[in-house]
């Protein structure tokens, strides 16, 4: 994928999940989120080819412009969009697939005993089409199932399976239903057109 359309992609993703966008010029330049990716995407790549000094330093300049957090050694799908974004904490070994969102205050966290060895999977992989919501905290090597909502402010810390709805402190784990699935990605249709 060029980096035309991929930036293409990133614009409609954005538009297709904020009600409140306008137009395209005002996603591409207030958009933090999509700032935040961008910047990531860069840093991504200096990342896997060994530079990692100034992957870190050219990551945390764009948290310090945007108020989010994606360290360059995480992984990250298509389609990603963060809402609002402010205070989103990604960490080294998150894993996130394809149409995934997130809203402001998520922390895709660490839980690792001390002396882990560097590189160790310690933060979670979220599967595609998942919505975490505002302020929720999901943290270790845990994987959320495609298709899941992870309601606002939930400690999560277990596993979930496909379709489900992760809510409360410490979070429980229920069968979503199609009516709250899209209610959690804020559209009828995520697999919209570009």
């Amino acid at each position: 994928m060029t980096i035309f359309s991929r930036l293409k992609e990133d614009l409609a993703t954005a538009r297709a999940h904020d009600p409140a966008a306008r137009g395209g010029l005002e996603v591409f330049l207030v958009y933090s989120g999509l700032h935040a990716i961008w910047t990531y995407r860069l840093t991504h790549r200096l990342w896997h080819r060994r530079w990692r000094f100034l992957a870190r330093l050219v990551s945390q300049f764009a948290r310090f412009l945007t108020g989010i957090e994606i360290h360059p050694g995480a992984t990250i799908g298509r389609r990603f969009f963060i809402d609002h974004g402010m205070g989103v904490v990604i960490g080294e070994t998150t894993i996130i697939g394809d149409d995934v969102m997130l809203y402001h205050g998520v922390t895709l966290g660490g839980k690792a005993p001390r002396n882990t060895p560097p590189g160790t999977k310690r933060h979670p992989t979220l599967e595609d089409g998942v919505t975490v919501g505002a302020g929720a905290k999901v943290l270790g090597d845990i994987t959320i199932g495609a298709g899941s909502a992870v309601g606002a402010n939930a400690v999560v810390t277990k596993d979930a399976p496909p379709h489900s709805l992760v809510v409360g402190v410490p979070a429980t784990v229920r069968p979503l239903s199609n009516a709250a699935a899209d209610a959690a990605r804020g559209v009828h249709d995520w697999h919209w057109q570009i």
